[in-house]
C-alpha cells in the first residue's frame, strides 16, 4: 500500500488521508469519501481571502463520519483529511486554470474542461456560492506539489483497494460518497431528491447494482434520483470499468437530511441516517452477493 503523506496544519502534521479497514473483508465494497475533509493546511490558511466558515462550503460536511460503519460491516473506506478547497481529487490529476497561477502551466495541463471554467478544476479556484479562494496568484509549484504528493498517493491507495477487493471476491463495487446541499437544484415539477445515484448514465455500474441499490433506499421512504442533477465524477467515470469486475456509484446525500449546513453541525437526523446507510448497505450487499452466487456472469 502506499505510504500516506502529511498535511501541515496549526495543529501540527496531520495524515493527509486514512484508510479504515475492515478486521475482515466480507463484502466485495469500497468506500469512498474525497470531499469531507476538515484539516485545513496552514499554507492554504495563509494564502486564502476567506475566513473560517467561508471556506468550508465546500466541505461534504460529515459524509466520511455517516459511512464509518463500513468497515465493521467488512469494506474498507477511504477519507479525505485534506480539504476539498485544498485539493479535489474527484477530478483529472491536472484540470488547472492558468489564470490562478503566477507562472506557464506545463503542456500537459486540461485547462479546457467546463470543471475549470467553472472554477472548480483539480486546485479549486472557487468554494459554493463563487466564492474565490485565494487573494493572489499561486506558484505553479505549489499545485504540482499537491497533485505528486497527496493526489497521486490517494489514487494510488483507492486503485490498491478496488485491485484488491476485485482479486478477493471477483468484483468490486466502489460507493463514492458525497453530500449536496438541501438548496440543490429542483428537478421537474420542483422535486429536491433525498438521495441522487450516479452511474455516469449507466456506463460505470451494472444496471442491476444500481436498480438493488435504488429499491432499497427507497424502501427507507428515501427519494432517489438517478444521475440528475449529479451523474458522478471522475472517481465514478475513471473506476467504473464494468466490463473489468470494477462498478463505481456515486451517492449524494441531501445535507438538509443530518446537518445544519450554516453552523456545519450534525443534528437530531444524523444518528438515524447512518443506521439507515448502514442498513441499506447490509441490504445491497446480500442482494449482490445472491445474484453473484445465481449468475456468476452478473458482474462483468
Amino acid at each position: 500500500m502506499t505510504d500516506i503523506p502529511t498535511l501541515k496544519t496549526s495543529d501540527g502534521l496531520v495524515p493527509a488521508f486514512e484508510i479504515v479497514e475492515p478486521r475482515d473483508a466480507a463484502i466485495p465494497f469500497v468506500f469512498c469519501s474525497p470531499h469531507s475533509g476538515r484539516d485545513y493546511p496552514s499554507d492554504l490558511l495563509a494564502a486564502t481571502r476567506l475566513g473560517g466558515e467561508a471556506i468550508r462550503r465546500s466541505e461534504d460536511i460529515f459524509v466520511d463520519d455517516l459511512f464509518a460503519f463500513a468497515p465493521a460491516l467488512g469494506a474498507p473506506l477511504i477519507r479525505a483529511r485534506f480539504p476539498r478547497a485544498y485539493l479535489d481529487v474527484n477530478r483529472e490529476p491536472f484540470e488547472l486554470d492558468p489564470k490562478m497561477f503566477a507562472g506557464a502551466l506545463p503542456g500537459f495541463v486540461n485547462s479546457a474542461s467546463l470543471r475549470v471554467a467553472g472554477g472548480l478544476g483539480t486546485i479549486p479556484r472557487i468554494v459554493a456560492e463563487n466564492e474565490e479562494i485565494y487573494r493572489e496568484t499561486l506558484p505553479v509549484a505549489a499545485a504540482i506539489g499537491r497533485i505528486e504528493s497527496i493526489y497521486q498517493p490517494f489514487h494510488e491507495s483507492l486503485a490498491g483497494l478496488l485491485d484488491r477487493t476485485r482479486d478477493r471476491f471477483g468484483l468490486a463495487i466502489l460507493i463514492d460518497c458525497h453530500s449536496m446541499p438541501s438548496s440543490v437544484r429542483a428537478l421537474p415539477g420542483g422535486r429536491r431528491p433525498d438521495i441522487v445515484l450516479g452511474d455516469r448514465y449507466g456506463t460505470s455500474a451494472s444496471s442491476r447494482f444500481v436498480a438493488m441499490a435504488t429499491t432499497h433506499l427507497a424502501a427507507f421512504g428515501f427519494d432517489v434520483a438517478r444521475n440528475k442533477p449529479y451523474a458522478g465524477g471522475y472517481i465514478t467515470e475513471h473506476y467504473g470499468q464494468p466490463g473489468r469486475g470494477l462498478h463505481a456509484i456515486q451517492v449524494e446525500i441531501n445535507r438538509g437530511l443530518y446537518a445544519d449546513e450554516t453552523r456545519f453541525l450534525p443534528h437530531h437526523g444524523f444518528g438515524r441516517l447512518k443506521a439507515q446507510l448502514a442498513d441499506f448497505v447490509d441490504r445491497f450487499a446480500a442482494d449482490v452477493a445472491a445474484e453473484c452466487a445465481a449468475r456468476p456472469a452478473a458482474a462483468e
